[in-house]
Formats: C-alpha cells, structure tokens, sequence
C-alpha cells in the first residue's frame, strides 16, 4: 500500500487527465472559437495544457511528499489538511510567476486574481481523484489486514488455548482445590494463584490485537513464577525496561511465546542457567535475548511459536521482527506499538 501512494502508478490518469482539463478552461472561455476552430482556440488550448501539466505534476509531488510524511491511515486528516495549505501556496507562486513574466510583459495587465480562481478549479479536481483513490485503497488494505488478523488470532487462540476446559469450570476447580490446601501451605497457594493469574490473561488477551507492555510484564512475571518452581534458580529472566517503554504496546502472548520457545529448546541446569534478558533495544524494538544451550531431545512443539508472532507483527506495522542468533546468544526484537490495535 504504501510503495503505491509513494510510486502512484498513475500514468494512464495523467495521459488522459492532463489534456481533458487542458480543454475545459478554453471551452469555457472562447467557445464561439472553438466552434470557428480558431487560431486563438488553439493557443488558448495549449497554453491550458501546459498550465495543468504544472499544476498536475507539481501537486502530484506534493501528494507523494506529504504522504511519506504521513503515512498512516490515523493521519488523514494532517495530511490533507497539509496537502491544502501546500496546494494554495504552490497554484498562488505560479500564478504569480506566470502573471509577471507573461501577462504583464505581454498584455501589459495582472490578471493574478482571475488566473489563480480558474487556477484552483484542476488543482481541487486532482487532489479529489487522489484522495479518493487512495482512501478506498487504504480502506480496502485495512479491511484485507483486519481479516488476516483475525485469521492469525484465531490460530494463535485455537494453539494456546487448545484442548481448553470451560472457564468456569476450571476457574471453580481451582477454588474448591485452593479450599483444599492447608493455609500453612503458602507455596501452594501461591502456585495455585498465579496459575489463576496466567489462565485469566490468556482468556482476556484472546480477543485483542494488541495490548499493554506493561500487562504483558506482569503476565510474563506470573508465568515466570510458575516455571521458576520447576526449574528455580537454574532459569534467571531478567527485565532492563523503563516507564516509557511499559507504555508502549504488543502483540498479546509474544514474551511469553519467546520464553516458552527459550525453555523449550534450551538446557537448564545449575552448571549452564538459563538466562532470558527482555529490554528496551532502542529505535522502538523490544529485545528478548537468551543464552544458546541447545537440548539433545527437544520437547513436543505446540507450533505456537515465532513464525506467528512474525506474521502477527506483519499485519500490526510495518516494521519487521528481527531474529539474530550466533554461537551464545538468540535474540528476537519485536517492535513496540506507539497505540493500540483493536
């Protein structure tokens, strides 16, 4: 979409709008000499044509610029509005130009006044064929990028969540076993909890496109815990994030898809710990970094894992999830979202 509205494939528009509106001034203002087809219809012709072919190409750069600058859908309004005031100012500037070195010299009268309202009338006509074009094409590219989005979703949901027991039921389950368990046993509980905390997300977070970094985090923390009691201190997550970077958003479950895939394919023992760093990396990415420790036998695969969150990213922006690996290290840098996606 947006190698369209920079490229703007517009070349039969051009052909056949250029001379069309070249013709219209001249119809409007010698028509008897159309009708006589007079040496001064012509020129009259001609001159239009040249005059719409520097309207046309010059706005048209305008529209190019002003829509790299803008690039997206939730900034319409700036850029219109900034197409306008640069569309004014640049027909104003020819009209102005051609009034001294033309008309006056010529005619010897200004004629700025007349030249810049007749000026505006193909200047208003391409940038409403423009904008119409490229708003039912970033409309259709949205509705086209929602349905994938969905689609993605609803794998990532049908994987996660596979083999899912109804929600009341477990969440029930898990209150009469937290009933069962002596209160002295707090380790217990405290597992049982953040069991509870881990299966809510999952179940809020289904339908979103995005969410929080700072609840991911926290998702992130009770997973964590979770493995921690398994593994304890032989998995370390360590967290370098600021106030401004929890603010951002995220694709929901990508850290703990990234986790997950850490111990699932990685040793950790005493000897060899396992180490997941998640950090702000800078230029709006967030870096998920572990230590390279490979098993010999892998555990079975939920196939939930990086090619989702890459194909998610895809339809969530346009910058790309990076993954780098060498001989310690394996890292994925997912990008940070400035708002939400619903």
């Amino acid at each position: 979409m947006k190698e369209n509205a920079y490229t703007l494939n517009d070349r039969k528009w051009r052909m056949i709008g250029i001379p069309l509106l070249g013709m219209v001034i001249p119809l409007m203002l010698h028509f008897d000499e159309f009708l006589k087809l007079s040496r001064l219809f012509f020129l009259s012709f001609l001159m239009s044509t040249l005059l719409t072919l520097t309207f046309w190409e010059g706005n048209r750069y305008i529209i190019i610029w002003m829509r790299r600058i803008f690039p997206e859908y939730s900034q319409t309004g700036r850029r219109i509005a900034a197409q306008a005031l640069l569309a004014v100012a640049y027909v104003l500037l020819v009209c102005l130009l051609l009034d001294e070195l033309y008309y006056k010299p010529v005619y010897h009268v200004s004629v700025l006044a007349v030249g810049f309202r007749i000026s505006i009338v193909p200047t208003v006509i391409v940038y409403l064929v423009y904008e119409a074009v490229y708003f039912f094409d970033a409309w259709k590219m949205n509705v086209r990028k929602t349905e994938a989005l969905m689609r993605e979703n609803v794998q990532s949901q049908l994987e996660v969540l596979k083999n899912q027991l109804d929600p009341h039921f477990l969440f029930n389950s898990m209150n009469t076993l937290a009933a069962l368990i002596d209160d002295e046993n707090t380790a217990a509980q405290d597992y049982l909890e953040k069991l509870s905390d881990v299966y809510r997300y999952v179940l809020v977070s289904r339908n979103k496109n995005t969410v929080p970094l700072s609840e991911e985090i926290a998702f992130v923390d009770a997973y964590v815990y979770l493995n921690k009691i398994r593994f304890r201190d032989n998995l370390q997550v360590e967290k370098q994030l600021s106030g401004t970077t929890l603010a951002h958003y995220i694709a929901p479950l990508s850290l703990q898809m990234l986790i997950e895939n850490a111990i699932k394919h990685n040793v950790a023992t005493r000897e060899n710990p396992l180490v997941i760093a998640i950090r702000d990396d800078g230029d709006g990415y967030l870096a998920v970094e572990n230590n390279i420790s490979e098993k010999t036998i892998l555990e079975k695969s939920t196939r939930v894992g990086l090619q989702n969150i890459i194909n998610r990213y895809g339809l969530l922006t346009d910058k790309e999830v990076k993954v780098t690996r060498d001989e310690a290290q394996f890292t994925v840098r997912i990008p940070l979202l400035d708002q939400s996606v619903e």
